[in-house]
């Protein structure tokens, strides 16, 4: 592959490059709805290339970090294609980070421009003491007043005339800030043409599609697949802040997608269907029951009322980053009839690690069961080498294939993380699991919240998914807290539905897996915090359990 092309000539892996071609190609077409307001390509691309030329007068150029702590709206995604249009790196922002976090995230990366929503703004303003390299606040302007130093981002885009287009590479960079339940959030680097790799190489094996070699190539078969109806209307049930929307909205838009996100500033099931009825969406992605369980409480309740949705638009469902289970996969197979379950298991660092596939009208696997492709092994911690599939001994699930450069401004942690073995690099971002001859992989957890009971290893997940088996356990996240005798002991902090002992709990996870590794305590919660994308927080969960 190329990685420094002409514009219009060959094929750029540059993203401002290729949605620059769609925009050409297709410029009229709706590129995205986010709640109520809708984007043609036309538009998103005239108010990036507007953007990008007041951040040129401002001093960005090629590998500048612009830092975005926004909720969903049109100026995340217009200004995350802004810094791709200037070789810059966008860095995601987690709206719920308080000041102290976001100065963290804004020095750790190296910041110069940080694009905010105002209702953030008390926060940026205190961040903004100890941020050292942020120079260039513009906030979006939601009701809340102007702070102190920083520009209205609408008047800012409004002043410029749209930068014109110029040369880019495929080794430019976008860094996706992960993490932060176990430590400080990691920036996770990746270049746009491995990307290309992951997501548009694989969107277009997926349908039959050679690569296209050109840049006009990828606008002309994406405007071509939307005149034949054949085009994703994807609705991402994450916001835009955790890098999955984003990552999902490239592989949509390649295939002349759509991409319709929430305008909600929280994740509200009925909104997410009304999304689904008006643009007839034909893909959901969401992350595990986290979203899967309030989308089935959501429909539940619609059907006491009378009011059917129709969801026959919708023909795929993924879910990525955590379990789904098959008690939800039946719910929402039930309603979405036409539609198939894809259930994998990835990481920001690359993956997926492992596969399920429901057809419609098929009955799902039990809960956690998945299949290993054929680029994934595990790798044993003793002599770092793959184990063969069939081992009884726990390893770190590793892939080959599309992957980041590494983590940003650390070597010993992405030289962990990204290993080569026998001149193949893998990524092996600290997932545990056993292998079976005939693929199927049964997960065990993140090794840094692995729990050390008595010199037993005892993984998480692996008894979260045994307790959630329980009727009345809405969500559950399982930590270790300190023990005179054994060093840690199990905690499980969950949500019920209804009274429920804890004796009834351990005793459904005793059934299910050994004794040692069954919860000797639970802590029962409102409800189980997680982050806006679904994945558990086990610093919080650690904190209830203390506490």
């Amino acid at each position: 592959m190329n990685t420094d092309t002409d514009t219009g000539t060959g094929l750029s892996e540059n993203w401002a490059t290729l949605w620059e071609a769609f925009a050409d190609a297709q410029p009229d077409e709706t590129a995205v709805v986010i709640g109520e307001t809708t984007l043609t390509w036309r538009q998103l691309d005239d108010q990036a290339a507007r953007l990008a030329a007041a951040l040129g007068e401002r001093g960005v150029e090629v590998g500048t970090r612009l830092a975005q702590l926004m909720y969903n709206c049109p100026e995340y995604l217009e200004s995350a294609y802004a810094a791709f249009k200037l070789r810059a790196t966008p860095v995601n922002v987690n709206y719920r980070y308080k000041a102290p976090e976001i100065a963290y995230i804004c020095n750790n990366a190296g910041a110069e421009v940080l694009v905010f929503h105002g209702s953030l703004g008390e926060r940026v303003a205190e961040a903004a003491l100890t941020m050292s390299t942020v120079r260039v606040l513009l906030q979006v302007d939601d009701g809340a007043p102007l702070i102190a130093g920083a520009e209205w981002y609408h008047e800012v885009v409004a002043a410029c005339e749209p930068a014109p287009r110029i040369e880019r590479s495929g080794d430019d960079t976008l860094m996706l800030y992960t993490g932060g339940t176990t430590g400080n959030p990691k920036g996770v680097v990746w270049r746009h043409l491995d990307l290309f790799g992951g997501l548009a190489s694989t969107a277009y094996s997926s349908a039959g599609i050679e690569v296209p070699s050109t840049v006009e190539d990828v606008g002309r078969i994406a405007a071509e697949l939307r005149t034949r109806g054949e085009s994703p209307v994807m609705l991402c049930a994450p916001p835009l802040m955790h890098g999955t929307a984003l990552f999902l909205a490239i592989g949509a838009f390649v295939m002349g997608g759509t991409v319709v996100l929430l305008g909600g500033r929280s994740f509200d099931a009925d909104e997410l269907w009304d999304l689904v009825e008006q643009h007839r969406v034909t893909q959901i992605s969401l992350v595990g029951d986290a979203f899967a369980r309030p989308l089935n409480a959501a429909l539940d309740a619609a059907e006491v009322d009378g009011a059917l949705r129709d969801l026959s638009s919708v023909k795929r469902i993924v879910s990525t980053g955590a379990t789904l289970s098959a008690e939800q996969k039946r719910g929402l197979m039930s309603r979405a009839t036409n539609a198939m379950i894809f259930d994998m298991i990835g990481a920001s660092e690359g993956g997926p690690f492992a596969v399920s596939m429901t057809m419609p009208g098929d009955e799902p696997p039990e809960t956690a069961v998945f299949t290993a492709p054929p680029n994934v092994v595990t790798i044993d911690d003793a002599t770092g080498m793959p184990l063969q599939r069939g081992s009884l001994t726990p390893g770190m699930l590793a892939a080959t294939g599309a992957m980041p450069r590494g983590y940003w401004q650390d070597e010993a942690r992405t030289a962990e993380t990204f290993r080569f073995i026998d001149g193949v690099r893998y990524t092996v971002p600290g997932d545990y699991a056993l292998i079976a001859e005939d693929g199927t992989v049964t997960l065990l957890g993140r090794g840094s919240v692995c729990i050390n009971s008595g010199g037993e290893k005892i993984y998480p997940e692996e008894v979260e998914v045994a307790a959630r088996r329980h009727p009345n356990v809405v969500d559950a996240t399982v930590v270790g807290v300190p023990h005179e005798r054994f060093g840690e002991t199990v905690v499980l902090v969950c949500s019920v539905s209804a009274p429920t002992t804890a004796d009834a709990i351990i005793a459904t996870v005793k059934e299910l897996i050994a004794d040692y590794k069954a919860p000797r305590r639970v802590v029962f919660v409102d409800e189980v915090y997680r982050a806006p994308n679904g994945k558990a927080d086990y610093r919080w969960a650690r904190e209830q359990a203390i506490a």
